[in-house]
């Protein structure tokens, strides 16, 4: 069915269509949260209150100011954002290392230390290039859609994507050029 009708019902009180929105786009907006908190529980929380957010706020959706997409992310988003201002300084030990009782602690362990070294080069660019790389490149956005979300334009995120992109490029350069060193001064 599509988007606009599905929202249109919604707005006209037919709740139970927003199952059909919670389905399209659950897994997009809990991944998205996830990157920015790296915490699965978080990541479900916000997930939650980002569609329930979304169901309170559905009557006042304009489809004429953006996609329902960029709207449901740039809800998500603002969560996010006031999570981190509320966060206590305090943390659970079980929480900062991620351990759970269930799950393969090698492969755990191996994903989290890859995201580990994504988060180390995507730490040396700027936060607002950082942003619309990962909406690019991890949630699949469309420019269009980054821009509607950050309320930038699309040519301000295009070249925030290719400047940080370039910034990207120059690093790993200049980490391989390292290896080839070392691994030339080995033999």
């Amino acid at each position: 069915m599509d988007e606009t009708k599905i929202i249109r019902k919604c707005q006209q009180g037919e709740m139970s269509e927003f199952a059909v929105l919670y389905d399209r786009y659950a897994d997009k907006i809990y991944k998205f949260i996830y990157y920015k908190t790296s915490h699965r529980e978080t990541a479900e929380d916000l997930t939650s209150q980002t569609f329930f957010k979304a169901l309170e706020a559905i009557g006042s959706f304009n489809s004429s100011r953006g996609k329902f997409s960029s709207w449901l992310y740039r809800i998500a988003r603002n969560l996010v954002i006031d999570y981190y201002r509320t966060k206590k300084n305090i943390e659970d030990i079980s929480d900062i290392w991620g351990l759970s009782d269930d799950g393969d602690l090698a492969v755990d362990l191996d994903v989290r230390q890859n995201v580990q070294r994504v988060r180390e080069y995507l730490g040396n660019i700027k936060p607002e290039h950082r942003e619309v790389v990962i909406m690019r490149l991890w949630d699949e956005l469309s420019y269009q859609e980054i821009a509607s979300i950050t309320g930038k334009s699309v040519a301000s995120c295009k070249m925030s994507f290719v400047r940080a992109m370039a910034r990207l490029r120059e690093e790993l350069a200049y980490v391989m050029a390292g290896i080839i060193l070392l691994i030339n001064n080995l033999f």
